[in-house]
């Protein structure tokens, strides 16, 4: 009898982002071990029509309808069922013969298909943060009702996943997530109100999507970080600490309570993470590129300067405060993400359009999903209010 595992059979939501690009290339290089069922995206249908080309997925969804249309024409005659919006997306999710779904839409679209996944009884790959912040408390509380489990795929917080192995969850003392800083570490707050969107997209270390480097540059990214790791792990707030690393080589570390500290360490390649909760709980043999600490020579680390990066405080202050208010804290920062990639607000404005929304919105402390989707919706208007009369 053979010793090789029966393949995993896999959908990708947000194939044709980053993280999906990247997923695709792991299982290029782990030929035998996956089957891909479904591949879901937005509106790139010429890139998902290369993939369905590659990887014959028996479904394939576009969130954009027009899109979708598109890509059925070109698939005209071929045995893959195209399917269009939100739900199609949802079904893509959902398909029986799924094992493993990975989660990679950007942004809170990303909360229903996975939702409804964790439903369904899929084992999540989680890279969609969003999910998590946006409707904590419910979508953990779900996946335990289900048996379901969720194995992250964020650099930092695979990286906890991976350290926290070393102990019992009792025996943690903190845990510490890292961040590159971005590239405006060094900047004055003067300095920060210039930055433009073409700086802004040019991270030092990692290529990610346009609206997780703005995060990146903004430290917003580790605001929403701390908030998934308090509901992904169970942690309280107090136990979660945020440092910036430049070198971007320690992806977090965990404390336990004899003072020992487990990092978990590599060079920043998103395949290494995504095939560690892929191929969970074996490892194998990977192609992301090998660290070679000689070469790094030396590792530095150092607190954030809040005031400077005010966005940090923000995902603190949602986490301890719980309910809607980091579905209103994401909701808010997606709008002025993108303002600001147009044009219509400043660099520095970003945290001051999620903060002013943090504190207003209709606050709810003990949400439905249909509440939280709803204030998702509330503080998006508000948050598009606030730039478009330039209160900011």
């Amino acid at each position: 009898m053979s010793g090789r595992p029966t393949p995993r059979s896999l959908a990708i939501l947000g194939s044709t982002g980053s993280i999906g690009r990247s997923a695709l290339d792991v299982v290029r290089g782990l030929p035998g071990r996956f089957r891909v069922t479904a591949l879901a995206a937005h509106s790139k249908w010429k890139d998902l029509l290369r993939q369905v080309e590659e990887f014959s997925p028996r479904v394939v969804a576009l969130s954009d309808g027009a899109a979708a249309g598109k890509l059925r024409s070109a698939l005209a005659g071929r045995r893959v069922r195209v399917l269009s919006g939100e739900e199609g997306v949802v079904e893509a999710a959902c398909l029986p013969d799924t094992d493993v779904v990975l989660s990679a839409i950007v942004g809170a679209a990303g909360l229903r298909p996975t939702f409804e996944a964790i439903r369904a009884g899929k084992s999540i790959a989680l890279a969609n943060k969003e999910t998590v912040v946006m409707a904590g408390t419910l979508v953990m509380r779900e996946a335990a009702r289900r048996g379901v489990e969720i194995l992250p795929v964020d650099s930092e917080h695979s990286a906890i996943f991976q350290a926290m192995c070393c102990g019992k969850r009792e025996e943690i003392a903190r845990v510490i997530l890292t961040g590159s800083g971005g590239p405006f570490r060094g900047l004055s707050t003067r300095a920060l109100a210039r930055v433009t969107p073409r700086q802004a997209l040019n991270h030092p270390t990692w290529r990610m999507g346009p609206k997780v480097t703005i995060d990146s540059a903004t430290l917003m990214n580790k605001a929403l970080e701390v908030i998934e790791a308090h509901f992904l792990f169970g942690l309280e707030v107090d136990r979660i600490e945020v440092l910036i690393h430049p070198q971007s080589i320690v992806h977090s570390l965990v404390e336990f309570v004899d003072g020992s500290v487990i990092a978990q360490m590599g060079m920043p390649d998103m395949r290494a993470p995504i095939q560690h909760a892929l191929t969970w709980p074996r490892r194998c043999a990977c192609s992301a590129r090998r660290l070679d600490l000689a070469e790094v020579r030396e590792l530095r680390f150092e607190k954030p300067d809040w005031k400077r990066f005010p966005a940090v405080a923000l995902g603190f202050e949602a986490a301890r405060r719980g309910g809607t208010a980091p579905a209103a804290l994401n909701a808010a920062n997606e709008i002025a993400v993108q303002a600001f990639l147009e044009e219509r607000l400043g660099f520095t404005g970003i945290a001051v359009v999620a903060a002013r929304v943090l504190k207003g919105h209709r606050f709810v402390e003990q949400p439905t999903l249909d509440e939280i989707l709803a204030v998702d919706r509330e503080a998006r208007a508000s948050a598009d209010d606030l730039v478009s009369h330039k209160r900011v």
